[in-house]
């Protein structure tokens, strides 16, 4: 052979490389940049869960520690450590935004969400809260989190961000931390 070391993913490898990485804070994905080695059979489905070769991961340590070194490039996702690279497949956004608390009122409020993973994140500029809408009209809100990852708001939140909602310039959303965020234009709820 050629003298090197064929590499197999795997997700022991993958979570020891994490831990060592990660012990002060994310690890610096953005810095690494390994070869790809494949794709491993993970996958997050819509509502958060991890699943491992078809089945939910059950601890939430490894689920938190794998979604500390997650990254996206092109639109695809993947587990990075300083050796390793391997794709994953997520069914919508990598992250569920379960909860959010509001600091002030009106136009100087800040909205701070809370991931299934314990992430914390102010809706801002630099993390912007977006809502999509499918065929049917249902809509589908976001908040970035980190590093062009999103997190898919949860429904009572989602509700509670309605609830907070204000009309501004033809459209209907919500503020927070001196930001504008539409969630629908203002002329759609009138019919």
């Amino acid at each position: 052979m050629n003298g090197q070391k064929t590499v197999t993913p795997s997700a022991d490898a993958l979570a020891n490389a994490a831990k060592t990485a990660g012990k002060s804070g994310l690890p610096p994905v953005h810095l690494w940049n390994p070869a790809y080695c494949g794709d491993l059979d993970i996958r997050i489905a819509r509502d958060g869960t991890w699943f491992y070769l078809g089945t939910p991961i059950g601890r939430f340590e490894l689920v938190k520690l794998f979604s500390s070194i997650l990254k996206i490039e092109d639109g695809k996702y993947f587990l990075v450590t300083p050796a390793e690279k391997v794709g994953i497949q997520v069914d919508d956004a990598p992250f569920v935004a379960v909860d959010f608390h509001i600091s002030g009122k009106d136009e100087a409020q800040t909205l701070e969400f809370e991931t299934h993973v314990g992430d914390r994140v102010v809706a801002r500029a630099e993390t912007p809260i977006r809502v999509t809408l499918d065929d049917t009209g249902e809509p589908s809100p976001y908040i970035m989190i980190r590093a062009g990852l999103e997190a898919l708001i949860d429904r009572k939140s989602f509700y509670r961000l309605v609830d907070l909602g204000v009309h501004q310039d033809g459209w209907f959303g919500v503020w927070s931390d001196g930001v504008f965020f539409p969630i629908i234009a203002s002329n759609a709820l009138e019919t």
